[in-house]
C-alpha cells in the first residue's frame, strides 16, 4: 500500500509524464492505493472548471480515504516541523510536513515529486515509494 502526494495527482490529472506518474500508472490496479483527506483537497481546489472536479473527485473516491491530522499527528507534526528547521531545513509548507508524518508514522510509503519530502525522507525516516 502507498500514499500519493498531491504533487503526482496534479501532474497525472495535467497529463505530465514523469518518473512519478509513470509509477502511479503502473500502481493503478496493480497495488492499493490511499488518498489522504489533506491530499484530496490540495488536489481538487485546483480545478477550474467543474467538469475536471467533478470527474477528478470521482476517480479519487474510487480509493479509499484516510484522516491524515488529527491531536495526536498534529502535535507529531510540529515535532517534525521543529527537528527540520533545527537540522536546517527550511520547510516551505506545513501541509507538506503533516502528510509525511502521517506517512512516518503509518509506516506507509510516499510516491512524491515535491522535493520538500526530500530532507523529511533524509531526516525523519519517510519512506519513499
Amino acid at each position: 500500500m502507498i500514499a500519493v502526494d498531491s504533487s503526482v495527482w496534479i501532474d497525472y490529472f495535467n497529463g505530465h509524464t514523469t518518473p512519478q506518474t509513470d509509477r502511479l500508472h503502473a500502481a493503478l490496479g496493480e497495488q492499493p492505493i490511499v488518498v489522504g483527506d489533506l491530499v484530496l483537497t490540495e488536489v481538487l481546489q485546483g480545478f477550474r472548471s467543474e467538469a475536471r472536479f467533478r470527474r477528478a473527485h470521482r476517480l479519487l473516491a474510487a480509493f479509499p480515504a484516510v484522516s491524515m491530522v488529527g491531536p495526536t499527528l498534529a502535535i507529531r507534526a510540529a515535532r517534525n516541523y521543529r527537528a527540520l528547521r533545527a537540522a536546517g531545513v527550511t520547510v516551505r509548507k506545513t501541509i507538506d510536513v503533516m502528510i509525511g508524518t502521517y506517512c512516518i508514522e503509518t509506516n506507509l510509503p510516499l510516491l512524491y515529486s515535491d522535493r520538500d519530502f526530500d530532507p523529511m525522507v533524509e531526516h525523519l525516516g519517510l519512506k519513499r515509494a
